[in-house]
């Protein structure tokens, strides 16, 4: 057993957000640099449980544990990246065209923020949300799935040892369709952060818009690497292996498709299969373990679905492709590493989310049909290009529709200092993650002051 957890209830829920409101005013009247500090040392704390943390998030949710460590890390990092921000939280100060008068740009909180998270990142996620959340002065009414409902919970603790004020942080249980909903539209709530799926994602949007509340969404990817024929094969193949199978291929910046150029795809499916059939299943706890499990049984019986599909659609299976029942694997939810060669664009594999450890090869004739195969599906989150073409990676950079491109590197990886998000049917609104453009502009609302000290009417433009 992992631990106890209670449902929360709607009566929860609307405690969670008075608590919410009644510790606002006193928070956001904190001096920013005190907020920073808790942060400080909040991520401070997180190093001190990181071990332990990290081996929580394997057993609740099945990840192996150097990336439950370093899912733990990521958090460590955004507590200490946010906690400078306690001290900057920059806006702007502009000369005005008239004497006498200053003119600025501040940053002040929105208020009551509700913020749900998924399963596969328990710790990184939330902490992308709520450490932003809080150093811009805003309180918080936290969701987590309920799936990974005790390393959420352990997050708090470590936010309340830290010193966080009574009220600030406020969490609820329970499943999206009932309390993640009620507390997404809430009347005391003033905006909502949601990363999840993108049926959810697009349904929570319209409801939040037609309540003009702000709402930013982190849903779905089809996300892609390309892999042009003057590429570092075996660096390509790592970037695939990776890309494809890490976390299951349960993250939503998995690398599912892999365009391949015709003059190398056949070496290239050949090593990429032989590399990932070498690939261990296993508990995530064990150092040898490279994949370990889906989440639950729901997830296991979907890949397992799209699997199918692939074989129906006339997809050619090349490694995997069932579930795997050796050893300790017999009673968990395993499937074996699986990929489909000559897959044809418009596939259902190749157009919708798996979110499994189901990777599509694709061949393209050169690197303009590349580009368009890459764009051609409803996502847009993170795409790769492995080449020795300077041009050509600048031309990608360019013409690729995702909201992050890497080059010769895979779809996976997003550092903190950056805003993370996709664009189409992978988000909306503003971005998590970063500072200017990403998580403070999410997290804060621009105020604009004039100040004129002249002891007079002046008109801006009509006394210019």
């Amino acid at each position: 057993m992992i631990g106890i957890i209670s449902k929360s209830g709607r009566e929860d829920v609307d405690e969670a957000v008075r608590t919410g409101k009644e510790a606002y005013e006193g928070w956001r009247l904190t001096p920013a640099p005190r907020r920073g500090e808790i942060l400080f040392r909040a991520a401070e704390l997180l190093i001190r449980n990181k071990e332990t943390l990290g081996r929580l998030e394997t057993r609740e949710m099945g990840k192996v544990l150097s990336e439950g460590l370093g899912d733990v890390q990521e958090a460590i990092d955004m507590g200490y990246y946010m906690g400078g921000e306690g001290r900057r939280l920059s806006g702007e100060t502009v000369p005005s065209e008239l004497p006498n008068k200053d003119m600025k740009s501040i940053r002040v909180p929105i208020g009551v923020f509700c913020l749900i998270t998924p399963w596969n990142f328990p710790i990184a996620i939330p902490s992308w949300k709520i450490f932003p959340a809080l150093v811009c002065g805003n309180t918080v009414v936290f969701k987590p799935s309920s799936e990974t409902s005790v390393s959420a919970a352990k997050f708090v603790e470590i936010l309340v040892e830290a010193g966080l004020p009574k009220g600030v942080l406020n969490l609820v249980h329970g499943p999206g369709g009932e309390v993640g909903e009620y507390l997404a539209t809430h009347p005391g709530v003033d905006a909502v952060s949601f990363t999840g799926s993108t049926d959810i994602g697009r349904r929570l949007e319209g409801i939040c818009c037609s309540m003009h509340r702000p709402i930013v969404t982190e849903m779905g990817g089809k996300n892609v690497i390309l892999v042009m024929d003057d590429a570092y094969l075996d660096l390509a193949i790592e970037g695939a292996v990776w890309g494809g199978f890490g976390t299951t291929g349960q993250r939503c910046t998995a690398a599912s498709r892999i365009g391949v150029h015709k003059k190398i795809y056949d070496a290239f499916a050949e090593k990429f299969r032989a590399t990932a059939s070498r690939l261990r299943l296993g508990d995530g706890v064990r150092k040898e373990t490279d994949v370990g499990p889906v989440v639950n049984e729901s997830q296991f019986n979907k890949v397992l679905n799209y699997i199918d599909i692939g074989k129906k659609e006339g997809a050619k299976l090349i490694l995997g492709g069932k579930a795997y029942r050796e050893g300790d694997c017999a009673k968990g939810y395993f499937i074996e590493p699986t990929i489909f060669s000559e897959v044809h664009p418009e596939m259902r594999i190749a157009q919708e989310e798996i979110f499994g450890p189901v990777v599509s090869l694709i061949r393209v004739e050169d690197f303009e049909e590349a580009i368009r195969i890459a764009n051609g599906t409803p996502y847009g989150l993170s795409a790769s290009i492995y080449t020795g073409d300077v041009n050509a990676t600048a031309i990608a950079e360019r013409d690729l529709d995702f909201g992050i491109v890497y080059i010769n590197a895979p779809t996976i990886g997003a550092e903190i200092q950056l805003p993370f998000g996709g664009i189409k049917y992978s988000g909306y609104g503003k971005k998590e993650a970063g500072g200017r453009g990403g998580a403070l502009d999410t997290y804060s609302r621009w105020k604009v002051v004039y100040r004129d000290f002249s002891g007079r009417l002046q008109r801006a433009q009509i006394d210019k």
